[in-house]
């Protein structure tokens, strides 16, 4: 099984409701997608996000970084060789992770589809099944515990709060959201670094004072503030988790070295990949470090990957944030995952499974 060709296209799907962070708000996915052809006739299926203000890619940069320097390389490359082509990709081009994800995924929905295997059972095997939390988007106090008491209803049990527009409003939100929920849901703070570590540990303080028990609160401060992250994890109770500060290996063992954090969050648009975010659960592993796995905006096409990579490794990756089908307005996507809100199931079919994209329009 031999690529000859690596096509393009384009994908939007509505939100049912703005999604909205102290970084950004967006109303759409509007994600890349790469079709890895054969000469057998398969097709390994890919999809990146632009996400600037985190992984810095623009889809102009992921179109071009895949067009001129990616392709180039993998034309001709024997499917089997896994390993070879997976080095090609990553060191044929710096940094442009989500072009790097897009088409790895691409490339082991082949690898497995030769085996006649779902991936995760390529990767390890495991329980195909998964349950994940749901993202509230920061609003106003009310707008939040509505869609909060929503979600519950939907069968959420885990809730991931949007915080870190203003201290002293978030520490209101999450109280109130909390006192809604209690006993219905947890509830998991993400800040989107956009806290001070001073204020992150006046807040969780304020909060653990009034009796909110957090599962766990998200990149607090900037990516690049590995000691802010450090300060704020020696100072709460309330386990801290890493997101913008760890997209690779190198970063997640600074992390762990340091002892900045309690958990890391994977994803793969900052992995570069499922190579890398295996590495980093195999890593974190080691150090008995908990994992998240997380998305950015994607539809099922990416996030499926991520679902696999979750499920054959789900010895360290006990907490999933894969809820970017059930924010879309409707799944285009047809494939053996299946996505049920808060229920993640896979089924039999080799690879990822996917059959067919609803409105997918191909780049000439």
């Amino acid at each position: 099984m031999k690529i000859t060709d690596i096509r393009l296209g384009m994908l939007r799907v509505p939100l049912k409701t703005p999604f909205k962070t102290a970084l950004r708000t967006v109303n759409e996915i509007e994600d890349v997608i790469v079709i890895v052809e054969t000469d057998t006739g398969h097709q390994g299926y890919g999809e990146a996000p632009a996400t600037a203000v985190i992984t810095g890619d623009i889809h102009g940069s992921i179109i071009e970084a895949i067009r001129t320097v990616i392709k180039p390389k993998l034309l001709g490359q024997d499917i089997s060789d896994l390993n070879h082509i997976i080095r090609l990709i990553q060191n044929c081009i710096m940094k442009n992770y989500s072009a790097k994800a897009a088409v790895e995924m691409a490339v082991y929905d082949l690898f497995a589809q030769q085996y006649q295997s779902p991936l995760y059972k390529v990767l390890g095997g495991g329980v195909p099944k998964l349950t994940t939390d749901i993202t509230i988007s920061v609003d106003y106090i009310d707008k939040m515990v509505a869609d909060s008491l929503d979600a519950v209803a939907r069968g959420f049990e885990t809730l991931k709060v949007k915080v870190g527009k203003d201290i002293g409003v978030d520490i209101e939100r999450v109280k109130a959201i909390y006192n809604a929920v209690a006993g219905k849901a947890l509830i998991r703070l993400d800040a989107n670094q956009g806290w001070t570590a001073k204020e992150a540990v006046y807040a969780l303080h304020k909060l653990e004072d009034a009796g909110v028990r957090l599962e766990l609160v998200e990149q607090p401060v900037k990516y690049y503030d590995l000691e802010g992250l450090k300060y704020i994890t020696e100072r709460v109770h309330t386990p801290v988790m890493a997101d913008e500060s760890s997209f690779g290996p190198r970063e997640v063992i600074e992390l762990i070295k340091m002892r900045a954090a309690d958990i890391i969050n994977i994803k793969l648009m900052k992995t570069g990949g499922i190579s890398n975010a295996i590495k980093i659960a195999d890593i974190c592993s080691f150090y008995d470090m908990q994992c998240m796995i997380g998305c950015m905006l994607e539809s099922s096409i990416s996030v499926a990957a991520a679902v696999h990579v979750a499920v054959a490794k789900a010895d360290v990756i006990t907490k999933i944030d894969l809820d970017g089908p059930s924010l879309c307005a409707f799944n285009p996507v047809t494939s053996s995952v299946t996505f049920n809100e808060a229920d993640i199931t896979i089924g039999d079919a080799p690879g990822l499974g996917i059959t067919n994209i609803q409105g997918l329009v191909m780049l000439p």
